[in-house]
């Protein structure tokens, strides 16, 4: 952080001289070294993301917002706090892959910053700024889940000035002001992280201390830098700043390494360690002679073994149940609460086929069998039941009123009945047939395949290829308008002119896009039905497995014996899973397909915006003997020539670049990314200023 009066010189030793690589700033050097540690550690996938924020007049505002692919935010950024520290929503992040486009951002943002000038500074920045490195580093063994977070702030402070030396007045006078006023909370935020004694900290006092939150006196390691004036003019201001450096020496910091855990690789190295540790399993049991023991979870025959074991143990055939791992004892247990519940249900429906079960608690079913004389007062019965009729009586059962579950014949009838609505009673039924046929008109035959490859890839040769963009043979052209239509209309000629081969083939690409949408629609649709049918088969299935598993039906081997109706279910629902994946694979294909001519068709909507932005500029804004130099037959074709190397015939930025390369990489061999990215940030912002200029002369 650097920190002082203004004019002391902490923008310069932030950034440093853009034009010159041997005088560049602490940003540049910073950045630089980053990527240079990163080539000295090939064990490591390290990521880097930079974000730059400036804090002006206490708001805040995202420097890198001016990029085409980020746009202003219409929500304005706060400054969140959790667990993982303090961050800014809102502020684009930015990954950087390579050190020149690192520089690009850097330059973006710099020159957004808001400046002004006073007396004692030319180019004041008038707003604190605070550009951050986030580097996330990985192992590249799979064995190591831990990765390591870290993030960098390099802070560039408004300096500290006085009104009657710098003779501010308006705006630069309202700037004055916050910029005082946040440096007077950030030296006392400072005072109260050196005081040992001291148990709150004032960072929410300004919107520079609460975004410096983690980076003042908390897991990091801090640098101060103090710029001062060498003039005895300037003594007073001197000194209260390296009061302010002596401040920041009390306070202390204890930086740890950020390590997180990746959930992937953990699960990863968890399975292994799972499947060493069964190894180790077998070998000991392999020792002590236990080659039968298995340590994975129970399938349904095994618990359907389990389940026939504790039945006969309860009825005497069997003396006792072998104990095999805990696993098996687990289960034995559950299947002893399966059988109880199931003898409490048949005693429960057997008593109900015999007698009328009334809640003793219920004092209306009471009061009702009392009033129709089956029950005297005291609750027994009036008369005996006849032979095998039916008797009314108060039972001591405690049952729920108005439960009456129904007997093991109209549970079987009952799937069987469904399971036949479903068409569960054969292994095709016909929603299967519907769903063969309307699958067989959709799938294009391999002749159709081969038209639909043969248009793919006339598309892509269409647009690779070079347009005929030349005018035709007359020489006789339409006089200049004096005033240049306006952009929709000219847009709308150069369509069914110029533009007409290139406006077909967007058309064209446009058309097989929304077919091929329309197709993956279609085979969505399909899916989910298949997916529905499915999870009804499955249903029916469940059912016959349950019923099944109450029957216990198994022979000695402990095999399964399922019946014609379960079997056709599992039939049906293996030709509907095979439908599902080749439903699915169709559709993949088709997003693929899809993919590609969205690419195809935004390639060719920017190549008509490109081509009709050289047309307009060529026809409308290029001085007429400037005309004669883009008739066919001569050198200059259209487009070759830019406007801004019409309306400003200075020297070119290749050939500023080319004598950049030459004075100053011989000295410099590691300033090529430094050079790349200033030279691309000034072409970006002539071209800005140059179309700006270009639209207010046709406003005139």
């Amino acid at each position: 952080m650097c920190y002082g009066q203004t004019g002391a010189g902490k923008t310069y030793t932030m950034m440093g001289a853009t034009e010159n690589y041997k005088h560049r700033g602490i940003l540049p050097r910073a950045l630089q070294q980053v990527f240079r540690m990163i080539e000295e550690r090939p064990t490591h996938a390290i990521t880097v993301r930079v974000s730059y924020l400036e804090i002006y007049n206490e708001s805040l505002f995202d420097l890198l917002s001016t990029l085409p692919y980020v746009g202003p935010s219409v929500t304005p950024m706060t400054i969140v706090e959790n667990s993982q520290g303090v961050f800014i929503k809102g502020l684009s992040v930015h990954l950087t892959s390579q050190e020149e486009d690192a520089f690009s951002l850097l330059f973006e943002g710099e020159t957004n910053r808001i400046i002004a000038s006073h007396a004692m500074n030319k180019n004041s920045s008038r707003s604190h700024s605070i550009f951050t490195i986030y580097v996330e580093a990985h192992s590249r063994t799979l064995s190591d889940e831990k990765y390591v977070t870290s993030k960098i702030n390099l802070v560039d402070l408004a300096g500290s000035e006085r009104l009657g030396k710098s003779g501010s007045e308006g705006r630069v006078l309202k700037e004055a002001t916050y910029i005082n006023k946040s440096l007077s909370f950030l030296e006392q935020a400072i005072i109260a992280l050196g005081d040992q004694k001291r148990e709150h900290i004032p960072f929410r006092q300004c919107k520079l201390t609460h975004a410096l939150k983690d980076s003042l006196g908390g897991n990091c390691n801090m640098a101060l830098v103090t710029n001062i004036y060498g003039e005895a003019a300037q003594l007073e201001e001197t000194l209260s700043s390296l009061r302010f450096a002596s401040r920041m020496k009390l306070v202390t910091t204890e930086p740890a390494i950020n390590e997180k855990c990746d959930a992937e690789r953990m699960v990863k190295n968890l399975e292994k360690e799972l499947a060493l540790l069964k190894q180790e399993l077998a070998v000991h049991d392999s020792l002590a002679n236990r080659t039968h023991v298995n340590y994975d979870p129970m399938d349904e025959i095994q618990i359907a073994e389990i389940n026939s074991q504790v039945r006969r143990y309860l009825e005497g055939t069997l003396d006792e149940i072998d104990i095999i791992n805990l696993r098996q004892i687990q289960e034995v247990f559950n299947q002893f609460r399966v059988v109880l519940s199931q003898q409490e249900q048949e005693v429960e429906s057997s008593l109900r086929r015999k007698y009328t079960l009334i809640d003793k608690n219920d004092l209306a079913a009471i009061s009702a069998v009392q009033k129709a004389g089956l029950v005297d007062a005291d609750g027994h019965l009036v008369g005996e039941p006849d032979g095998q009729s039916f008797g009314f009586g108060v039972a001591s059962f405690t049952a729920k009123a108005g439960k009456k579950p129904k007997s093991r014949k109209t549970m079987k009838e009952q799937p069987s009945s469904s399971a036949r609505k479903e068409g569960a009673s054969s292994p095709v039924s016909g929603k299967d047939l519907d769903i063969f046929t309307s699958k067989t008109q959709l799938t294009p035959s391999s002749k159709d395949g081969d038209v639909k490859d043969m248009l793919l890839r006339d598309r892509e040769t269409s647009y690779n290829e070079t347009l005929p963009l030349d005018t035709p043979k007359e020489e006789l052209h339409p006089p200049r308008p004096s005033t240049p239509p306006s952009r929709p209309v000219a847009f709308e000629d150069f369509k069914s002119e110029r533009g007409s081969e290139i406006n077909r083939i967007f058309k064209e690409n446009k058309c097989i896009l929304n077919e091929r949408r329309k197709r993956a629609s279609e085979t969505t649709q399909r899916i989910n039905a298949i997916k529905k049918e499915i999870d009804i088969t499955k249903e029916a299935l469940n059912f016959q497995k349950s019923l099944r598993e109450k029957q216990g039906e198994y022979d000695h081997k402990g095999l399964m014996i399922i019946d014609e109706e379960e079997f056709l279910l599992l039939l049906k629902l293996k030709d509907l899973k095979k439908q599902y994946r080749t439903e699915y694979q169709d559709l993949r294909d088709l997003r693929a397909e899809i993919q590609y001519c969205q690419r195809l068709v935004d390639q060719c909507r920017h190549r008509l915006l490109t081509e009709f932005d050289i047309w307009y500029n060529e026809s409308f804004f290029i001085p007429e003997d400037m005309q004669a130099a883009l008739k066919p037959g001569s050198s200059i074709r259209p487009g070759m020539l830019p406007v801004s190397r019409i309306v400003s015939l200075g020297e070119d930025d290749q050939d500023k670049f080319s004598q950049l390369q030459q004075t100053m990489l011989p000295e410099g061999p590691d300033s090529i990314s430094f050079y790349n990215a200033k030279v691309k940030t000034e072409q970006k912002h002539n071209y800005l200023k140059t179309t700006m200029g270009l639209q207010q002369a046709h406003r005139k």
